[in-house]
């Protein structure tokens, strides 16, 4: 007893710790174990919290931040207690700061090992724990195995046609990819959440997918949204850059005249206000007018009475919603030939007939003729199965083509 008495004696009044050094391997490894785990520990909690708080994966640049932050954190709490101390440690020994160096290189590698076993396990903890409860006996249930429906992706995912494709990548985290929900769940429920989830998690911009009553993912395309300013130019509209003094309190979606700077101004075009950078200036005009404008020339803009942009206000909402525009060509023997617009699932909004002009909101009891583009409004399935049924003697896709309405 009185050995150990002496030992827990010396242990408490021997003060701080004197700062770790590679001189003793065994307590240096045991430190950069300890604080690797410490930087795990911390960023995974961070990746937990961000997903429940903003329902996306948190930056690597913030979690590896936060990983050294903790270590270094940790690292100069006992060094203070060492500089306040008896004990006469010089901290800036070569060697005590090489081990420095080395701990938090170590925080920084585990930091991304955090972060993805923080996020793996919040979102399969929130799908389960934080979405709405099923009401209902609304459709067809999707069954389910155990206490939960597990979904697991296709080795093979496609580029949806007509957007930017995501990256190489993403396609390969997500090939194989199993992942959990509630039972329960319809298969217009369940497909929605399956959307909703590689859209948060993977950073999709669109998603194709046909989900069975057994929960099997027969089909899957995914595209990403069309970034930048070439996205919203109209066609027949160009984006310029000119060398302008913009008028006072313009912004981007201001409507601009565009005049000279000689003893009598004149008026070369009128265009829409995209950015503004010192004396530069980006302008959307039509494509005729480009020809107009120098690169060198110095130019007066004046700034025009705001107009409703209920145009570019659709465009807008278009871009944050799951459905989408695209473009069917009927071929001859098609079986929608002689149907019409209030037929489909989707919303026709423009026709053009073969070799005619473009026919926009085109009466709903107009009937389809072959060779027709149909330019249709809806949810990316149910444009692919309108696109099936487009083709000579193409069967209607049960799925996408029901009577009930596209979700918004």
């Amino acid at each position: 007893m009185t050995a150990n008495g002496d030992t827990l004696r010396e242990a408490f009044t021997a003060g701080p710790p004197s700062p770790v050094t590679f001189e003793e391997p065994t307590a240096a490894l045991i430190n950069l174990v300890v604080y690797a785990v410490l930087s795990v520990v911390a960023t995974g909690g961070l990746a937990v919290a961000y997903r429940w708080y903003f329902k996306q994966t948190v930056p690597e640049g913030v979690s590896g931040f936060i990983g050294v932050s903790v270590v270094a954190l940790y690292i100069n709490t006992t060094s203070l207690g060492v500089a306040v101390s008896n004990v006469s440690v010089d901290l800036f020994e070569p060697g005590v700061v090489f081990f420095n160096v080395v701990a938090l290189s170590v925080a920084a590698v585990a930091a991304p090992v955090g972060r993805r076993l923080g996020d793996a396990v919040s979102s399969n903890l929130f799908s389960l724990a934080g979405l709405r409860e099923f009401e209902g006996e609304v459709g067809t249930v999707v069954r389910s195995a155990g206490r939960v429906t597990t979904i697991t992706l296709p080795d093979e995912i496609a580029d949806m046609e007509s957007y930017d494709p995501v990256t190489d990548e993403t396609k390969a985290e997500l090939a194989g990819k199993t992942l959990l929900f509630p039972r329960r769940l319809t298969v217009d429920e369940l497909r929605s959440r399956l959307i909703e989830r590689l859209k948060e998690d993977h950073a999709v911009g669109y998603v194709d997918v046909d989900v069975t009553a057994n929960g099997t993912v027969e089909f899957l395309a995914v595209g990403s949204r069309a970034a930048g300013i070439g996205a919203t130019i109209a066609p027949g509209s160009v984006a310029v850059a000119i060398r302008a003094d913009p008028p006072n309190n313009a912004s981007p979606g201001d409507t601009v005249q565009v005049w000279t700077t000689e003893e009598t101004p004149e008026r070369l075009t009128t265009g829409e206000l995209r950015g503004v950078a010192g004396d530069t200036v980006t302008l959307a005009i039509d494509d005729d007018d480009a020809k107009l404008l120098s690169p060198t020339e110095e130019y007066r803009l004046l700034t025009m009475p705001a107009e409703p942009q209920a145009d570019r206000e659709f465009a807008t909402l278009l871009r944050s919603v799951d459905e989408t525009m695209g473009t069917v060509t009927i071929d001859a023997g098609s079986e929608l030939v002689g149907l019409t617009p209030r037929a489909l699932n989707a919303t026709v909004v423009a026709i053009r007939p073969d070799g005619e002009k473009l026919m926009a909101l085109p009466d709903r009891d107009r009937g389809f003729e072959a060779g027709e583009t149909i330019y249709g409004l809806g949810r990316p399935d149910v444009l692919r199965g309108l696109e099936e049924r487009a083709k000579a003697g193409g069967a209607e896709d049960a799925e996408s083509e029901t009577d009930e309405p596209a979700a918004s």
